[in-house]
């Protein structure tokens, strides 16, 4: 079921002369969720961290070392927009050993962040009174970044049949009208685990070519899948000036969320846009976190594929707790590194959430951080030491009991 959010017009709730105000989309813009249970128990002793996306590995030492070893070198100062040129050229080899079409170098750009990444996309593709087309539940920041551009979002749900996620293809494309600038998907998807397969975006990508509309693609979980090597993506299917934007990330393969970077594939004529965007906003990502870059991508596999067996293992331990809870239900994750699992009864997940971790220390998103067809779920992330997974899992199921 589609719903259509439209950013609230005006300048602020104070609208006398003279009086300095924010934009109102800006003023309105609603707390998140998933940090309104963080700030009970962060730097609390004891707390057992499930909310939040990221893994309790810290970043692999190799990593890090490339980055002392740049600083230390006097790799401090302001570099190339764009990235790294070897920084774009191992990205180019890596996706283009991943897809079955080649991504050149040139069609790369290295941001600050994948959610730099994305609000850089938004910000090129975006005009206020535009509408995107949205797949949930989803992160939330995505849609309150275009939201802050002035445009509507037309949420497309994706649907329970016989308990598994399924996007209806012809339900998101109906739901795109004169209005709509762009698509945007996220496959591998957080929070459900759900996996967009390629004849489903083929479906899609014929569609935004014939109707000039741009395509996200948020695939920042795309190693982190259990079945296969990698996610299907829109760069297996897209040509090089197809209008499909390809969105990742260093945080969760290699266990860089702290360091903030990401990057962009999009038809070469977009980077020239893209540099100058990059110059007035961030001018460039620190040259050194690059070089740690460098390492993930080129010495990193068999990090990556320790992470995919730490997060294996973690998924079968949580879902098989999951499972065996009376109240409980969840499909099984295709990919990603989050249980969403649906709790009877359950009418306010971010009430919910807040007393489990003020009773048991344990903390947990709450499904409604993610849309409206979150309410009811929860979030948790598996991407944690056994030990730590086991003794949520019995916490949780003791609380349900008595709840």
């Amino acid at each position: 079921m589609s719903r259509i959010t439209v950013p609230p017009t005006g300048r602020g709730p104070d609208t006398a002369p003279g009086k300095a105000r924010l934009r109102r989309p800006i003023v309105e813009m609603p707390k998140h969720l998933i940090g309104e249970v963080a700030r009970l128990g962060i730097g609390r002793k004891g707390t057992i961290p499930l909310w939040y996306g990221e893994s309790d590995v810290p970043t692999p030492a190799f990593v890090a070392d490339a980055a002392y070893v740049a600083m230390r070198v006097g790799e401090t100062f302001y570099t190339h927009k764009l990235g790294l040129p070897e920084l774009r050229e191992a990205l180019g080899a890596y996706l283009s050993g991943l897809y079955r079409r080649p991504v050149a170098a040139e069609r790369v750009s290295v941001t600050t962040s994948g959610m730099n990444a994305i609000m850089l996309a938004l910000m090129a593709i975006l005009d206020a009174g535009d509408n995107m087309v949205l797949v949930d539940p989803v992160w939330p920041n995505c849609e309150q970044s275009a939201l802050a551009m002035g445009a509507s979002v037309t949420r497309v749900s994706l649907e329970q049949l016989n308990g598994v996620w399924q996007l209806d293809t012809q339900k998101l494309l109906d739901a795109c009208r004169a209005e709509t600038r762009a698509i945007f998907i996220n496959s591998p998807g957080n929070p459900t685990g759900w996996m967009m397969e390629n004849d489903q975006q083929q479906a899609i990508l014929d569609f935004a070519r014939e109707r000039g509309i741009w395509l996200i693609a948020d695939e920042v979980y795309s190693r982190l899948v259990y079945d296969r090597p990698v996610a299907p993506s829109f760069l297996d299917l897209a040509e090089p000036e197809d209008p499909v934007i390809g969105i990742n990330s260093f945080s969760k393969a290699w266990a860089m969320t702290g360091w903030r970077m990401g990057w962009m594939v999009t038809p070469v004529w977009v980077t020239d846009a893209l540099f100058s965007m990059i110059e007035y906003h961030t001018a460039c990502v620190p040259p050194f976190l690059q070089k740690a870059g460098l390492a993930a991508v080129t010495e990193g596999e068999p990090f990556v594929a320790e992470m995919v067996e730490r997060c294996r293992a973690g998924r079968e331990a949580v879902v098989q707790a999951l499972q065996s809870m009376d109240r409980v239900h969840i499909d099984p994750p295709r990919a990603a590194f989050y249980a969403f699992c649906k709790v009877d009864g359950m009418t306010d997940s971010l009430a919910f959430a807040k007393d489990l971790f003020l009773k048991t220390q344990v903390g947990v998103a709450p499904g409604s951080a993610f849309g409206p067809g979150g309410e009811g779920w929860l979030r948790l992330c598996f991407a944690q030491n056994p030990a730590r997974l086991e003794t949520a899992m019995q916490r949780l199921a003791d609380y349900l009991k008595v709840r």
